[in-house]
């Protein structure tokens, strides 16, 4: 019969149609690069990646290492029928960036069908490490848990013990809002109420308008790109934060606070995993994607960076691009690059790295572009994010 088949294929009257074994490493970088976080990932995450194959040297295991990427628009759908097209006709071995929760749920729950690894950057709930983890999946940048801790924790340690939230209505807002909650009630804090958003809104007022009438002390933000910088502006119309309340920005980066300008941003408290003036290593990466892209990344595109740089490594140091080998290898080996120096991977795919409590400036304390923050507090990966064993996940039990 296998010699019927071969002489069939020579002859052109049969195509066999299977997975592809592509020759080298394939990486796809699946973001949104159109829309609401366009900014906050899209095309800089692709460039970032970039950059980490090049300086891994374009080639591992003695082949080339390529890079394709596509636009998601936000939809777990179109996600999906990426993914499943890359996996299946194209021959890509790994998945990153993948902005928007529900994309990235998705895409990783694919991505355990077909043995394939996939890393969140982008991407924040939770649930990707917790109850919704995979052997294959792997969580870098940060997650609802860990800017929780870090933004809600201290703005309730200084006295904002009341709290309204202004939620994007999807997976990770819904995540986001627990968290924090949790967070803020186990510090003796309240939930006064609470608002759900449609991604991509532009009209908040409705929405501010009853967070104001709350009284809480704290507009918690459970959103994020446009519509956190939107909803920053639209409450400086209403005078919000001149009113006494406090705008709690809680996935807010670098790219949202550029966006703002100094003026509307300044004193805005914020977690991020990665900031491009905290040390030599942080400030090289930043000015040579700076000479690339005219800005300075955030922790998403830096996380991309990392993320790529890394899963690279695992291949070199498992000896084959074989998925469950390059898992365990992810898995094992110490991460420590311009984006996190002393990060580890949890046996659930979580990737446990220091975090950063930050304000921004005013105007008149920034020196330079782009010389945004003022750092309060590091944040601990151990109290960061959750254990292993108290995550949820099920391969931990």
């Amino acid at each position: 019969m296998k010699s019927v088949l071969l002489a069939a294929v020579a002859a052109g009257g049969l195509v066999l149609v299977g997975p592809v074994m592509a020759q080298g490493v394939k990486i796809g970088i699946l973001n949104d690069q159109s829309g609401v976080y366009a900014d906050y990932g899209g095309k800089y995450s692709v460039e970032a990646a970039r950059m980490a194959i090049e300086d891994f040297g374009g080639s591992v295991l003695g082949q080339k290492i390529e890079m394709i990427s596509a636009d998601h628009q936000n939809k777990p759908d179109l996600a999906t029928a990426i993914a499943r097209r890359w996996y299946e006709v194209e021959g890509v071995d790994m998945i990153t960036e993948l902005t928007t929760s529900s994309v990235a749920l998705a895409v990783q729950e694919l991505s355990k069908e077909k043995k394939k690894i996939d890393i969140v950057v982008g991407a924040a709930t939770s649930r990707l490490s917790g109850d919704a983890c995979t052997p294959y999946g792997f969580h870098w940048a940060y997650d609802t848990h860990a800017l929780a801790v870090g933004t809600g924790g201290a703005l309730v340690e200084a006295g904002g013990d009341t709290w309204f939230f202004m939620t994007a209505d999807y997976a990770f807002g819904y995540a986001l809002e627990k968290d924090t909650s949790d967070v803020v009630k186990a510090k003796g804090g309240k939930i006064l109420g609470s608002v759900r958003i449609p991604l991509n809104s532009s009209d908040f007022s409705s929405f501010l308008l009853q967070a104001q009438s709350s009284k809480a002390k704290i507009i918690g933000l459970a959103n994020a790109g446009l519509d956190t910088t939107n909803s920053i502006k639209q409450a400086a119309e209403f005078g919000i934060v001149k009113g006494g309340q406090k705008l709690a920005g809680l996935l807010l980066t670098l790219s949202e606070v550029n966006g703002l300008g100094l003026e509307a941003a300044q004193g805005l408290v914020l977690t991020e995993a990665y900031y491009w003036d905290h040390n030599d290593k942080t400030r090289e990466l930043a000015n040579r994607f700076f000479a690339r892209t005219g800005r300075m990344p955030n922790m998403i595109q830096a996380g991309t960076y990392s993320a790529t740089l890394q899963y690279l490594k695992a291949v070199k140091a498992a000896g084959t691009k074989d998925t469950e080998a390059v898992a365990r290898k992810l898995k094992e080996l110490p991460v420590d690059d311009a984006f996190a120096q002393a990060g580890k991977v949890l046996e659930n795919g979580r990737m446990v790295h220091d975090l950063y409590l930050f304000e921004v400036k005013k105007p008149q304390e920034s020196k330079k572009p782009w010389d945004y923050y003022k750092q309060l507090a590091v944040v601990p990966g151990d109290k960061a994010f959750l254990s292993a064993k108290d995550s949820g996940c099920p391969l931990t039990k």
